[in-house]
């Protein structure tokens, strides 16, 4: 059985509950913009996916352009307090990553970009002390999930072969990617599912409530 020694977890809906709801109702309040159209001026086209491979390639430059395709003037700190009060962390993971962390080499690998990149433990700072200078937008790699170069790059950037790592997210066509990339995966549907195929693959045990 080969060996894994580096985990790379997604981080929305797999750390932490993300409601994009509750983002969209934020910025109509702010803004006066109806949430649908909110989502169709920011999300409906291809600038979000092109983000998350590096373009634009700083935060300032995401948030002009943020803003341009918003109708608004946000400022950083009201884009990094609303991307922060749209998540909402999952205690079980955050115990089971300080368990694996005493065991494994973890990093994170979220499809994100440039401003989300700078900002990550302002928004989720809950990371920081799990992943360090390992927390990772899929803008570092100039490629996203689930391009399988995204995941070599990340297994590269430590020196690890991807039969070595494995791989956990919530959407299937990552999944996909992954295993392209030679990495073992797990699909995430729920903790005690997740918990269970973990325990399984890495042959460990942990007194991890599944609730």
């Amino acid at each position: 059985m080969t060996e894994i020694r580096f985990l790379i977890f997604d981080m929305d809906e797999v750390i932490y509950d993300y409601d994009h709801p509750k983002r969209l109702q934020l910025l109509a309040e702010r803004t006066g913009i109806s949430p649908q159209e909110i989502h169709q001026r920011v999300w409906g086209g291809p600038e979000e996916d092109l983000s998350e491979t590096g373009i634009p390639a700083t935060g300032a430059a995401y948030l002009k352009q943020y803003n341009q395709l918003l109708g608004f003037e946000l400022s950083a700190e009201e884009w990094i307090q609303i991307r922060h009060q749209m998540m909402r962390p999952r205690p079980q993971m955050l115990e089971l990553l300080a368990h694996l962390k005493q065991r494994y080499d973890l990093a994170l690998l979220t499809n994100n970009g440039a401003m989300l990149a700078e900002n990550l433990f302002a928004i989720a700072p809950e990371l920081e002390s799990l992943f360090g200078d390992k927390a990772h937008a899929s803008c570092h790699f100039g490629a996203r999930k689930p391009d399988p170069a995204v995941y070599k790059a990340i297994c590269s950037c430590y020196g690890y072969e991807p039969k070595n790592c494995l791989f956990v997210d919530d959407k299937e066509e990552n999944i996909v990617g992954a295993k392209a990339a030679g990495l073992a995966a797990i699909l995430y549907r729920s903790f005690a599912q997740f918990h269970g195929e973990l325990a399984e693959s890495l042959q460990f045990s942990t007194s991890v409530n599944h609730g």
